[in-house]
């Protein structure tokens, strides 16, 4: 474990608390906004900084899951094609990492700056999905909509990939692939049921990265000291949004998140 004074744990976690709150709000920052901050904020090596933040999106998002459940915010059976994609991505991945041991730093840059563009052009699509695709809303059913399994399936192999590799996507690019393909279903089920698939990616690939040495105990402690009372709060105030405050909200995270991965885009156009 790195030491840090006390005044560096304590920004840190009040970084993880508002990164919480945003996760419950919107189902994105774990991996967008928290990996750039403790890389480019705290100095910490990208490899800890991603093994670190998949820990912490796992543990923090777990705390909501329950409360996404009672709320009616997850729609399980998008959530099981989703995680039979991501799961199976990831373990292969976490393989391929331990068999070949690349330089995942030059990776992770390279994707990372291939995200800023997707973050950007995602968050233009979230809230203009209920305009665009209107005649789509008007016949679908705002919690139960039809299961596009071959799609879904898909997407999550994707997302098992970047999330393992960068920590990044699982909330960012999962919301907004969701909102394509699932325009009937309203942003607070899309929210609910992107934090709930997060859960056990998150904690797969981050066990993956335990293994390689990738984990700073005390800087996850400090995260989660803010973030479980951020997430709690976020959580509460989703069901209370009205949903085209929701998808804008979703929007301006997607763009903040997108600001913090140009300096990626940057060093791979260079």
């Amino acid at each position: 474990m790195t030491p840090f004074p006390a005044e560096t744990l304590a920004l840190m976690a009040a970084g993880g608390g508002l990164v919480g709150f945003l996760v419950g709000l919107t189902g994105v920052g774990a991996g967008a906004l928290l990996t750039p901050m403790l890389i480019s904020g705290f100095g910490v090596s990208p490899a800890v900084a991603v093994g670190t933040d998949l820990l912490f999106a796992s543990l923090t998002k777990a705390t909501a899951a329950v409360k996404h459940h009672k709320l009616g915010n997850v729609n399980w059976s998008i959530l099981k094609w989703l995680a039979t994609g991501s799961l199976t991505a990831a373990l292969a991945t976490l393989a391929w990492l331990f068999v070949t041991i690349p330089d995942t730093q030059r990776l992770s840059d390279v994707i990372r700056g291939l995200l800023a563009i997707l973050l950007i052009i995602s968050a233009v699509i979230i809230p203009l999905c209920p305009w665009v695709l209107r005649e789509a809303r008007k016949h679908a059913d705002a919690q139960h909509v039809p299961v596009h399994r071959l799609n879904t399936l898909v997407t999550g192999l994707i997302l098992g990939v970047l999330v393992t590799l960068t920590s990044v996507g699982a909330g960012a690019i999962g919301v907004a692939v969701l909102s394509a393909l699932y325009p009937g279903l309203m942003a607070r089920r899309i929210v609910g049921t992107d934090i709930v698939h997060a859960i056990p990616l998150a904690f797969v690939s981050g066990l993956g990265h335990l293994g390689l040495g990738n984990v700073d105990w005390l800087i996850l402690a400090a995260l989660l000291s803010g973030s479980i009372p951020g997430i709690a709060l976020g959580t509460r105030l989703t069901g209370n949004l009205p949903d085209w405050m929701l998808r804008l909200l979703l929007a301006a995270v997607l763009l903040y998140a997108a600001y913090l991965l140009l300096p990626f885009l940057l060093k791979m156009a260079g």
